[in-house]
């Protein structure tokens, strides 16, 4: 049996490693081996942080609510007890976007939380 090389099977698949891995420092972006290694090692990388962005989102939105309810004189601990207790129902993504984008209404939120708490 005549033996097969497979040549153009393996250059298409260097092609296509060396087009994803185009724009990677030193040899990582040339070399077959190390262009390999960076790839699953990059693909693994996607995931955590695919995971750890949702993470940090919400670490965002929180520090972005302690600093508002900090101006209206109550911590955030307080005004998210004060408004699981009056019964509003907000996320934090959207409290955050409250805090940036209407003060006036967010304050209104603090008030009703203060209410709440019988403060």
């Amino acid at each position: 049996m005549p033996r097969v090389k497979g040549g153009s099977a393996s250059d298409k698949k260097r092609k296509k490693l060396f087009s994803i891995t185009k724009g990677y420092w030193g040899r990582k972006k040339n070399v077959y081996r190390r262009a390999r290694e960076a790839y699953l090692h990059s693909l693994s990388r996607a995931y955590v942080d695919r995971k750890r962005k949702k993470r940090d989102f919400r670490r965002l939105w929180i520090t972005r609510i302690n600093a508002a309810t900090r101006s209206c004189g109550m911590s955030y601990s307080a005004f998210m007890n004060g408004l699981k207790k009056s019964g509003i129902l907000i996320n934090r993504k959207m409290l955050s976007e409250l805090a940036i984008n209407d003060m006036a209404a967010f304050t209104q939120l603090t008030v009703q939380a203060k209410n709440a708490l019988g403060k």
